[in-house]
């Protein structure tokens, strides 16, 4: 190891809080699933299973029609990306940063990033249940997406979806709106 390996490595463990975190891996295109079998292999050699949690390389479905034929194909939703679980530590983020096929982690520098909850509900790598806080008839303020900023009434609730119907005022008149748990917060 390097003497700059040793600053870095020593930069990233002030900043851990032992909390596992989704990261974005950069590799070089086209060994995504090599690095994602390389580190799953390097964690259960060294048996790191509790820092590196999940090594996930997001892909989706497509149906390409060819000469009349319908073919379904799996295509990488982020070339060059593989999404890391992992608590980040020295150890961890030397495996993974060393791992054959990796360019680096995204973030400032050395300084790995997280996703956000946000983030990562987006991607569909992982659900993030949301525990609302609110039943029908509470009033709650919509803080982020087109009615941002609107105030509204709960009328019903979607556990299951993670979302609410609401009557927002809108224009002099209530409008019905679905939203997101996470697209609203609870007035009191």
């Amino acid at each position: 190891m390097s003497e700059f390996d040793e600053v870095l490595t020593e930069d990233v463990a002030e900043k851990t809080d032992h909390q596992a975190h989704w990261y974005v891996v950069h590799t070089y295109s086209g060994h995504e699933n090599k690095v994602k079998a390389n580190i799953e292999k390097i964690v259960e050699n060294r048996n790191m299973q509790d820092l590196i949690l999940s090594i996930e390389v997001p892909t989706e479905e497509t149906v390409e029609v060819k000469n009349g034929q319908r073919k379904i194909k799996t295509r990488k939703i982020f070339p060059g990306y593989v999404i890391v679980k992992m608590i980040m530590t020295n150890e961890s983020w030397y495996l993974v940063r060393n791992t054959q096929g990796v360019t680096g982690f995204v973030g400032h520098g050395t300084d790995p990033i997280p996703l956000t909850d946000e983030e990562v509900r987006r991607m569909g790598i992982e659900r993030i249940v949301i525990k609302l806080d609110a039943e029908p008839g509470d009033m709650v303020r919509v803080i982020n997406g087109p009615f941002e900023s609107f105030i509204g009434t709960i009328e019903e609730i979607n556990d299951e979806r993670q979302t609410v119907k609401a009557r927002i005022s809108m224009f002099g008149r209530e409008t019905p709106v679905e939203l997101e748990f996470t697209q609203i917060e609870k007035l009191t």
